[in-house]
């Protein structure tokens, strides 16, 4: 990469990572409380760089800001049934999609890398576009890494074991060895061991 394109690379990093410090929502890791959506996003990053380090640029982009200010638009202000549910979540995905392209757009971005980010932003091919299927394995490892236990902490068992086994369907079998290779907590590693004994 040439120094101009690292810079580049960097500044939208940068605006993303000022777009999420506004979570008003906070999490707390590691004895420091974060904006939500910032620490889930350099979780994304961490664990691309973990499992595929010499990932695309435009993918190294989508994983940080897949979840861009996502707290703007609440699952309450949609019907809470699977319908609204989907509504959601496409919702969300244009969204997001749209912001990171007004970021990348400000910091010199080209036309055809915002279409590649958007469109992995969006899960568009999932299934057929290898990228977009990384990035998948990536949101669940980071949700099996992360939020697995204090979901699990929160929810019926029986709940949390049908969630582990849709995410598991969701990835592909790299995704699982990587999955499996997690350290997990024992009360996490005993849930995902009943999903898939089940």
């Amino acid at each position: 990469m040439s120094t101009i394109h690292d810079e580049r690379f960097a500044a939208a990093i940068r605006k993303f990572d000022e777009a999420n410090s506004a979570d008003p929502h906070l999490e707390d890791a590691e004895g420091r409380s974060y904006p939500k959506e910032l620490l889930y996003a350099q979780r994304m990053s961490d664990c691309l760089d973990r499992v595929a380090p010499q990932a695309s640029e435009a993918l190294r982009l989508a994983v940080r800001c897949q979840h861009i200010r996502r707290w703007q638009i609440p699952r309450h202000d949609f019907p809470m049934d699977r319908p609204g549910y989907h509504q959601w979540r496409n919702r969300l995905k244009k969204f997001h999609a749209e912001l990171a392209g007004c970021i990348l757009q400000d910091v010199g971005y080209e036309e055809d890398i915002i279409g590649r980010v958007q469109a992995l932003v969006q899960k568009q091919q999932l299934q057929l576009d290898p990228e977009v299927q990384l990035l998948e394995d990536v949101i669940c490892l980071v949700f099996l890494e992360y939020y697995l236990p204090d979901f699990a902490a929160q929810h019926p068992e029986e709940k949390v074991i049908d969630i582990v086994q849709k995410t598991w369907r969701k990835m592909t079998p790299q995704g699982h060895e990587w999955a499996l290779a997690l350290q997990l907590p024992p009360a996490a590693q005993d849930i995902v061991a009943k999903a898939l004994a089940s």
